[in-house]
């Protein structure tokens, strides 16, 4: 399975193909149909192997007390595997529904369905202020784009864990290395 640094380094590629011959043609298209051609495309789904997260919630020192949100879920295994080893409470949002609906049917096969919640939803308009930890595995470019919010909206104390992806200048407490990845924590600050 590619990992999703292999996934993105592809996926630049063939976006750099594909603009050669979209600029050609660019005096033609209107400026809001250019601007929808150069929005970055979402973050590609790659799921988490499961080691890197066991990995993601040992280092946040996941319990029964916390509420676990994954930002850009995918098939829920995060919040799933929260709720099912630790008996935590987990949300996680996804764009995409197709994903959401496969999220739900893994925590109903995992029997934690009382324990976790999957909504569509972008992560930039989602309110995640309830949560005690946060899981990412997002672009790094997201990760940046999210912090402001994070560290405005989050409790403090609130750990945050991303899987592969730092957050710029923002340096992690800790990093794990498991396999080929890189997890990092970082706790929310007190605010002065």
């Amino acid at each position: 399975m590619k990992t999703r640094r292999e996934v993105l380094r592809s996926s630049v590629a063939l976006m750099l193909t594909r603009a050669v011959p979209l600029a050609g043609f660019a005096g033609t298209v209107n400026a809001q149909a250019l601007d929808e051609i150069a929005r970055p495309l979402d973050v590609p789904y790659v799921p988490t192997p499961i080691a890197v997260v066991d990995a993601m919630l040992d280092l946040a020192k996941v319990g029964k007390s916390d509420t676990v949100y994954d930002l850009g879920c995918g098939d829920g295994r995060i919040v799933v595997r929260a709720a099912s080893r630790f008996g935590c409470r987990g949300v996680g949002v996804d764009l995409n529904p197709e994903r959401v609906k496969e999220a739900k049917e893994n925590a109903n096969r995992s029997r934690v369905t009382e324990l976790t919640r999957f909504e569509v939803g972008d992560v930039f308009d989602f309110d995640f202020s309830p949560a005690s930890v946060v899981t990412m595995y997002l672009l790094p470019s997201v990760n940046l784009k999210l912090r402001p919010r994070l560290l405005k909206e989050l409790k403090p104390g609130t750990r945050l864990v991303s899987h592969d992806f730092h957050m710029g200048d923002w340096k992690a407490e800790t990093t794990r290395e498991v396999g080929r990845s890189t997890i990092y924590l970082w706790t929310i600050p007190a605010r002065t």
